[in-house]
């Protein structure tokens, strides 16, 4: 019985971070760039001095969905969109390169380039600083250009060119901060081939619906986890109760 009643116990357990993990993609449906997780279970036998005869359920993480969300066009200057695979590269608060799909960015009151969540855009030599400009161009290949205060129109100054990657998925974590970053704690290299679309964000991957569908079958799936629990205590109850009839 007691075998039975760990099984359940530990599945529910691990069902109960799974529910956590989908409330969580659920709640970033409409965060701009946002990658749902994907969360899974396993089993592992419990080994030991004696016979392994217990199991444990354990989380088993696949990552990040790396499927592209749609895109959707805004016509803002500073927003632009990761067209197919890549990342923007952005410094993390502890100083750090990680990376996002996020590309709703604004400039701050010291002139630099940041994303809504306030993590500076990295160019090629650092963060991207805006100097004071009569307008803003951020090209398909990252390069930014603005028109100085006072010029023609027609004067474009090159000011640096956003920093753009491309690891592969199986490459990256995600960290607490929501950042991508490789797992081996080096940097990615600038990816050429990685393009931009200006005047548009890319919304969440997460698919609201599936994702309320999963929340509904968890929710179901720890009831009769809950159940076999207490299966096992009342079948432990009475084989307790029989042998004391002896």
């Amino acid at each position: 019985m007691d075998r039975l009643g760990y099984i359940a116990m530990t599945g529910a357990r691990q069902t109960m971070q799974a529910q956590a993990v989908v409330s969580n993609n659920l709640a970033n449906a409409s965060t701009t760039g946002f990658r749902a997780e994907l969360v899974g279970a396993a089993a592992a036998p419990i080994y030991g001095d004696s016979h392994a005869s217990r199991v444990n359920v354990v989380s088993a993480g696949y990552g990040a969905d790396f499927a592209q969300g749609a895109l959707v066009t805004t016509d803002r200057d500073l927003d632009v969109a990761i067209n197919g695979e890549g990342f923007l590269a952005v410094q993390a608060p502890d100083g750090s390169e990680a990376y996002t799909r996020a590309g709703d960015l604004f400039i701050d009151t010291f002139g630099l380039l940041k994303t809504s969540a306030g993590h500076a855009v990295m160019g090629d030599g650092g963060p991207v600083a805006i100097p004071p400009n009569a307008s803003l161009t951020i090209g398909a290949d990252g390069t930014v250009s603005v028109v100085p205060l006072g010029q023609p129109s027609n004067s474009l100054a090159v000011v640096d060119r956003l920093k753009l990657v491309n690891p592969a998925g199986g490459e990256l974590e995600r960290g607490r901060d929501g950042l991508f970053r490789l797992a081996d704690g080096t940097t990615a290299p600038a990816d050429a081939s990685v393009t931009l679309v200006t005047g548009a964000l890319e919304s969440s991957n997460v698919n609201a619906a599936s994702a309320l569908v999963d929340m509904i079958e968890l929710s179901r799936l720890y009831e009769m986890q809950v159940k076999m629990i207490e299966t096992a205590r009342d079948d432990a109850d009475r084989a307790a109760a029989l042998m004391r009839m002896r």
